[in-house]
């Protein structure tokens, strides 16, 4: 995407703590709905699809109440959310795919989000190499245990010196079998 500033960040807000986030209802003009009621449905939605993928939706979705203009200054409070980044992929995602800006805002939200929040940082705690696999003709990335170190060929990560941990987390023998079931320093 270029440098320009999208409608995305033109509406983001920033509270007191600097964590950022998006009105839903600002959110709703952008994608074009034009009653919020419609809208409501689609976060609803990213909702159940934010508990689904195992996250904690109080964490992304915030219930507060907003003054709205109603006419000639009018104000009255209106019931809005306040959306994460991740949140805001998950109502993209659920939003009609027919309107243009539902696609731009998919692309948009799709990089952000993959995007490390403190410019190049490794999502890895340690960064060891990452060993390609021959796997069916198709070359593969080694797959990677929580600190980012690949497994073992059995997927069990691999102890401090690399050598493969047994799934119970014992080391292995030199043999390859648990060292509690053969014996064998």
């Amino acid at each position: 995407m270029s440098n320009e500033i999208t409608p995305f960040e033109s509406i983001r807000r920033t509270n007191p703590a600097g964590n950022e986030f998006w009105s839903s209802r600002d959110f709703a003009k952008v994608l074009g709905y034009a009653d919020y009621r419609n809208f409501q449905s689609v976060i609803e939605s990213a909702r159940t699809a934010c508990f689904n993928s195992g996250q904690r939706v109080e964490d992304h979705f915030v219930e507060v109440t907003d003054m709205i203009e109603v006419g000639k200054g009018a104000k009255r409070p209106a019931k809005s959310v306040m959306m994460s980044r991740y949140a805001c992929y998950l109502v993209i995602q659920n939003a009609d795919p027919s309107k243009e800006i539902v696609a731009q805002g998919q692309t948009y939200f799709a990089i952000q989000t993959r995007r490390p929040k403190f410019g190049g940082a490794s999502r890895f705690k340690c960064d060891a190499p990452r060993k390609k696999v021959r796997a069916r003709g198709f070359w593969l990335s080694a797959p990677r245990s929580k600190c980012g170190a690949p497994r073992s060929k059995c997927g069990a990560p691999r102890s401090k010196c690399g050598a493969p941990r047994s799934k119970c987390g014992a080391p292995r023998s030199k043999c390859g079998t648990p060292r509690s079931e053969c014996g064998s320093p």
